[in-house]
C-alpha cells in the first residue's frame, strides 16, 4: 500500500508582520471586554496590536471613569431577563455586581488592569482626538499608559495593512 504525505500549503510565516487595530466605541462594561480579550489573544500570538478608544469607549480610558463601568440591562435582550423588569431601579447595579463577579470568578482581570497586561505586553493604545474635544479631556485626564491623542487619519496611518475590529 502506497501513502501519500497530505498537501499542506504553505502561506509563509504564520504572524510574520501581522497587526491588528481595534476601534473601541463603547464605554459600557459588557463591550469594554471583546476588544481587551481580543487584543491580549492577538499579542499572545505575536500580532502587533493597536486599540482606538473613541466616543463612549473613552470611558474605558477615562482615569475618572474606567474602574467603575457599568453594564446596563435595559434593552439588552442577551441578558434573558423580562425587559419590563430592566429598568427598575438597581438593576443596573444588580447586573454590574453579577458581571464583574462572573469576570473575576475566571480570574479575568479588570479593565485597568487588562489594559496595563495589554500595554506590558507591547499593545499600543490611542486616544481619538475629535472625542477628547468633544468631552474636553486630555492626555492628563486619560490612563497614563495611552501613548498619545491623535486623529483618525492618524491612526489609519499606524496602523496600514492591519486587520480592522469595530467594537
Amino acid at each position: 500500500m502506497t501513502t501519500t504525505a497530505p498537501l499542506v500549503p504553505d502561506f509563509g510565516a504564520a504572524h510574520a508582520g501581522r497587526k491588528l487595530a481595534i476601534i473601541c466605541s463603547k464605554g459600557n462594561l459588557d463591550m469594554a471586554y471583546p476588544g481587551l480579550i481580543l487584543a491580549n489573544a492577538a499579542l499572545g500570538e505575536g500580532v502587533e496590536t493597536h486599540l482606538f478608544f473613541t466616543f463612549w469607549g473613552f470611558d474605558m480610558i477615562n482615569r475618572k471613569t474606567m474602574a467603575d463601568l457599568k453594564f446596563t440591562p435595559v434593552g439588552n435582550t442577551a441578558t434573558h431577563l423580562p425587559q419590563g423588569l430592566t429598568p427598575l431601579p438597581g438593576m443596573t447595579a444588580m447586573a454590574t455586581h453579577q458581571m464583574k463577579k462572573a469576570i473575576a470568578d475566571l480570574d479575568v482581570p479588570e479593565v485597568p488592569e487588562f489594559l496595563q497586561q495589554i500595554v506590558d505586553s507591547g499593545g499600543h493604545l490611542w486616544a481619538c482626538r475629535m472625542s477628547a474635544d468633544m468631552q474636553h479631556l486630555g492626555l492628563e485626564d486619560l490612563y497614563e499608559e495611552v501613548e498619545d491623542i491623535i486623529s483618525a487619519s492618524d491612526f489609519i496611518e499606524k496602523t496600514e495593512g492591519a486587520q480592522l475590529l469595530f467594537i
